[in-house]
């Protein structure tokens, strides 16, 4: 059966190649993926999925589902297929989605033979706003076994962890005055916020290591000789988990209007982005899934490597079983969010780990779909680790 997919693989690789090339040369932003979402669900429906548009009240996300009309496990590939201004396929989506589809359409090749169900979620805005996490928290997961996504990088690696992630904007309002005739009946809004900066400053001393707290002023008064009557700052604050990053947030939230009551300033909260929480591997998924990369060529998969960054996929291995592991495109050192690593992204031999990765995946698919312990083994560890 094993075979059979490396058989389809070469039927479909071509396509697969001129896909993910198209997505590199028409870059869209998150939430504004509409042609790349026509591109890969055209596809999906070629190849016999049932597809739903729009899901989650988000109109560039899809769901594409083969069932095979037998009992069995459902398995759900993920797509990421938005781009970063500037650099375009920076981070490499263009060849995400495509593995994707690819491993959801290689998988219900055979699927017939072992029962159960081939699911495909096309989850946008990775970058900014991610898909994943209403999906996460309306039911999208629920009945899905397992969920599968992997990334390109500048090797290959197991899938590991990542930070949550709560991303706050503070909004500072004051009282305008001029600055040097009659400063004493203005409110400086902008001082709300350097004390606001500065309070996190000292936090950082009495935090665990694994935090990170990072921002900006997004605006800080019009002209130097007015008062500001009004000034924003954006701030990312992650932590290993959930729990931990719970607690470091309300102790911002505290320095925030402590800087508000030391200024006069009234201060306003909210989040400006969907907070991610931290990922939590799979272990028994990801050693199968490491064995059926190395299987299909790969010649080295490195252990996880710690991660500072945050991904909305941890919504998503909080409902299930899931993976995110990283495919090398043989460049060591490569950095992610660069023009660099999105031309990589369509040369000969970056097709060639594409067909790898879809692979790979659908490999791992179908050992889940056949091997009933396995399947087993996977529901137990994420039971055990909730």
């Amino acid at each position: 059966m094993k075979e059979q997919l490396q058989r389809h693989l070469e039927e479909i690789q071509q396509e697969l190649w001129s896909m993910s090339d198209h997505l590199y040369h028409n870059p869209e932003l998150g939430d504004q993926e509409f042609e790349s979402m026509a591109l890969l669900t055209e596809y999906l429906a070629r190849h016999d999925f049932q597809v739903e548009k729009g899901i989650v009240d988000r109109a560039t996300a899809f769901r594409a589902t083969y069932d095979s009309g037998l009992p069995g496990p459902t398995i759900a590939f993920l797509a990421e297929y938005d781009a970063l201004p500037g650099v375009g396929h920076g981070c490499g989506h263009n060849m995400i989605g495509t593995m994707g589809i690819g491993a959801g359409i290689l998988l219900s090749k055979v699927v017939g033979d072992t029962g159960g169900k081939v699911v495909v979620l096309g989850t946008p805005a990775e970058e900014t706003n991610g898909a994943k996490v209403p999906m996460a928290e309306q039911g999208i997961f629920e009945g899905i076994d397992a969920a599968l996504m992997l990334h390109p990088a500048d090797e290959s690696y197991e899938s590991g962890d990542s930070l949550a992630m709560d991303a706050i904007q503070f909004d500072y309002t004051g009282r305008p005055s001029h600055a040097a005739a009659s400063p004493e009946k203005g409110i400086n809004a902008l001082d709300g916020v350097l004390q606001l900066f500065n309070g996190i400053n000292a936090l950082r001393q009495h935090v665990r290591s694994d935090v990170r707290i990072h921002g900006i002023i997004t605006e800080g008064g019009k002209a130097a000789n007015v008062v500001p009557d009004f000034a924003s700052a954006q701030f990312y604050v992650r932590a290993a988990d959930r729990t931990y990053l719970n607690e470091v947030v309300e102790k911002v939230k505290a320095i925030a209007h402590g800087a508000a009551q030391m200024t006069g300033a009234t201060l306003s909260m909210h989040n400006y982005e969907l907070s991610y929480d931290d990922m939590q591997t799979n272990q028994t998924l990801s050693k199968r899934f490491t064995d059926n990369l190395l299987a299909t060529g790969v010649e080295k998969v490195h252990p996880a490597k710690k991660s500072y960054g945050s991904l909305d996929m941890g919504n998503v291995s909080q409902v299930c079983p899931s993976i995110h592991p990283y495919i090398g495109l043989d460049s060591p050192g490569l950095v992610f969010h660069t023009k660099e690593l999105a031309d990589l992204t369509i040369t000969d031999n970056s097709h060639q780990v594409l067909s790898r990765g879809a692979l790979a995946m659908a490999l791992t698919g179908f050992d889940l779909l056949a091997d009933q312990e396995l399947m087993q083994q996977v529901k137990e560890e994420f039971q055990q680790m909730k």
